[in-house]
Parts: structure tokens; C-alpha cells; sequence
């Protein structure tokens, strides 16, 4: 799969692209990654990608011009008319379910916009999706392109040490889209606080139950809506309810 990022500071993705486990995916090509800066694309001596917005106000905006010859590079490197996407307070929340359907295709052309934003013109022309990280703003995309892309490499066949690191994952339809339960390691006892006995007993069924449960009551008590979600779906088993149930009543 391959991603194109139209962004003015390549520079900031090569932590990303060279460190952690996730650098496997890249270093292998499983998921390859391209910069193209719209700079390079611009014309005067001093490639100016930004201008005041028409109708006044603060800021400025990046110019569709630049942007549009930068993507038209990009694209004629392509075998594929990859989906443009721009990282945008407008774009749908990006979840686990969105990184997976990115996980297995074949990639997409980032936009990271800066500054207060881009030339509508560019969007309506030609960007097909818009991702959001959430209900706040950056000061740009590439962040929000660094966190897919680090999602989506994390996704792939033979990243991670363990195969079945992901299915254990938070939101993962594996585990019913609930939060993770909390983990421990050594030593057995740290400043006064004790591992839970059940994970010392070796009693592999007791275990899972007992994570079962951390996962429901984290989730029920942090993020009611994925359990309302998982009992809509019916991923809760008789088990799950009587044991929320049991949580909420008193003296519980």
C-alpha cells in the first residue's frame, strides 16, 4: 500500500518513518510513504503557498494552485487514482473500524492543511474524504497523518512482535469494541501495591474471566456508549450482563 502526503514540513514524518516498531512496515515497504512538499511546487522566488483570505480576517490560506500542481505530481507517481484525503475539523471522527477499512487497501494522498486552512476551490475540486481526530484543532495535518499512518502500519502482517497484539487492542471487534484491561509485569510487589492473585495463579480460564471484567467495568464506567454499542451489536453474553447488572447495584 502506498500513501502520498502533501505536507510544507516532510521533515517532522521522519521520526515516524524510522523509529518503533511500526518503522518494520515502512522499512519493508508494506506500507510506503512519499513526501511532497506543495513548496516545491509554487512559483516566485519565494514559492509562496499562502495569501490573505479574501473577505478579510485573520490568517492565511493556503493557495490552490501550488496544492493542485503538488497532488497532480503525486498522483502521476501512482498506479491508482488513490482516494484524496484532507485532515479536517469537518471530517468524519477517525475510529478503529475507519483505520481498518484503511488497513486494507491500498492507500491514499494525505493533505495536511496549515495555517487557516485551504482554498475551498482545492477541496471542492478535489478531495474525496476528510478525517478528524476529534473535537480540536491543530495547528496542522501532519499529526493527524502521522496517527493513521502509524494506525494503519500497526495493522499490517508481521509489525508488531505478536500477531495477536492488535486483536487485544482497545475498540477491536476481537475483544467487542471494548477498552483493554490493565496489564502488569514484574516485580510482584512495587511500593506497597500487590499484581491481582488471579494473574499469579497460573488458572488460564480465571484469568480470562477476570479480564473480561476489568474490560466491561473500565468500559462501563469511561466510555458508557461502546457498551450500549457492543449490546446493540450483541456482543455481550448472558455472562457480561449478569455481571453488569451485578455492578450497579448497590452495595456492589
Amino acid at each position: 500500500m502506498r500513501f502520498d502526503v502533501l505536507t510544507l514540513f516532510p521533515e517532522l514524518f521522519s521520526p515516524l518513518l524510522t523509529s518503533g516498531i511500526t518503522r518494520r512496515a515502512y522499512e519493508s515497504s508494506q506500507v510506503q510513504v512519499h513526501l511532497h512538499n506543495p513548496r516545491d511546487h509554487a512559483e516566485g522566488n519565494y514559492r509562496r503557498v499562502d495569501d490573505r483570505p479574501f473577505g478579510g480576517g485573520p490568517g492565511m490560506v493556503m493557495m490552490a494552485e501550488p496544492l493542485t500542481r503538488c497532488l497532480q505530481a503525486a498522483q502521476a507517481q501512482r498506479a491508482d487514482r488513490a482516494p484524496v484525503v484532507l485532515f479536517s475539523p469537518l471530517g468524519r471522527p477517525l475510529d478503529h473500524a475507519e483505520v481498518a477499512r484503511w488497513a486494507a487497501g491500498t492507500g491514499a494522498v494525505l493533505v495536511c492543511g496549515r495555517y487557516e486552512g485551504l482554498d475551498q476551490r482545492f477541496i471542492d475540486a478535489h478531495v474525496d474524504e476528510q478525517i478528524s481526530l476529534g473535537d480540536f484543532v491543530l495547528s496542522g495535518g501532519e499529526i493527524a497523518a502521522m496517527a493513521l499512518l502509524d494506525a494503519v502500519a500497526r495493522l499490517q502482517p508481521g509489525v508488531l512482535g505478536d500477531s495477536q497484539s492488535h486483536a487485544l487492542d482497545s475498540f477491536n471487534p476481537a475483544m467487542d469494541g471494548l477498552l483493554d484491561c490493565p496489564h502488569y509485569t514484574r516485580p510482584e510487589s512495587w511500593e506497597g501495591q500487590g499484581v491481582p492473585t488471579v494473574l499469579l495463579s497460573g488458572h488460564h480460564g480465571q484469568i480470562e474471566r477476570w479480564r473480561r471484567e476489568q474490560r466491561l467495568a473500565l468500559t462501563a464506567r469511561l466510555r458508557p456508549d461502546l457498551i450500549a454499542r457492543a449490546r446493540a451489536a450483541g456482543r455481550l453474553d448472558r455472562d457480561d450482563e449478569t455481571w453488569l447488572s451485578a455492578q450497579t447495584r448497590p452495595g456492589a
